[in-house]
């Protein structure tokens, strides 16, 4: 399999596609002992960005205030020959207007509910939370992928 690795490579417009298709994110932040602090969470993506919004409070804004480097990870498949994903490495920028806090609580909850309006209700929960929480563009500095559908079934598998 030498040079596979530039051919399960996407393209910037399929990377785009692929980040548009998934609804969760799995996200690294620099703990205060240095050690890794995954979590995950749902995002949108605003002008091909990864977007969410978390609680103030948590242990990865508190990492992000000390240290904005992260590592993102979507991925998809099961099966090795299914495997697909994009990781991104760069630096967290924590967004604390209430007003753009709101946007993002808003589209992240609509993107969960599948497009869903989320009306009155939904609306004024998200403005309850927004005081609580604050939001994270993530700005890329590098990003690699892999597309394992690209290499074809081994013989013997369809």
């Amino acid at each position: 399999m030498a040079g596979s690795r530039q051919s399960v490579q996407l393209t910037e417009a399929e990377i785009e596609e692929f980040l548009a298709s998934q609804m969760k994110v799995q996200v690294a932040t620099v703990g205060p002992d240095g050690a890794p602090h995954l979590t995950t969470l749902f995002y949108v993506l605003d002008e091909g960005k990864i977007v969410f919004w978390t609680y103030g409070s948590s242990q990865k804004v508190r990492n992000l205030r000390r240290d904005p480097r992260v590592t993102c990870l979507v991925e998809d498949g099961v099966d090795y020959f299914e495997l697909r994903g994009v990781s991104i490495t760069g630096k967290a920028r924590l967004v604390e207007d209430y007003d753009e806090i709101k946007g993002i609580g808003s589209r992240v909850m609509t993107r969960m509910a599948d497009g869903a309006d989320l009306g009155e209700l939904g609306e004024d929960l998200v403005s309850k939370q927004a005081h609580k929480r604050v939001g994270i563009v993530i700005e890329p500095d590098k990003v690699a992928s892999w597309d394992h559908r690209k290499l074809g079934a081994l013989p013997g598998q369809g």
